[in-house]
């Protein structure tokens, strides 16, 4: 089993800068990659990006001159820089582990809201 621990959401203007982390404890061998979705009101969460322990990366839906993944080994720990952020990107932030494409766990979710 594993468990997830987000941080780093909040409010913030358009144009600020937001760095989510996403702390993993328990059986860290269950999984290769971490990532983040995002989830609208009323829609699906969607891929925003994933990295593997070993670097690659997949970033969905997500603007990567804007946003950035990282990992912190041994793979308990993985961070999204977000900077020019828009008022778009407001949702809920979730991490999750497990592979590039398939989540195997996730976190409970963070609030990332954009405005003025």
């Amino acid at each position: 089993q594993v468990e997830l621990v987000e941080s780093g959401g909040g409010l913030v203007q358009p144009g600020g800068s937001l760095r989510l982390s996403c702390l993993a404890h328990g059986d860290l061998l269950s999984f290769y990659a971490m990532g983040w979705y995002r989830q609208y009101p009323g829609k699906e969460r969607e891929l925003v990006a994933a990295i593997t322990t070993n670097g690659r990366t997949n970033y969905g839906n997500a603007d990567k001159d804007r946003f950035n993944i990282s990992i912190y080994n041994p793979q308990n720990t993985v961070y999204l820089q977000m900077n020019n952020l828009r008022p778009e990107d407001t949702a809920v932030y979730y991490c999750y582990a497990g592979s590039l494409w398939r989540p195997s766990y996730w976190g409970q979710g963070t609030q990332v809201t954009v405005s003025s």
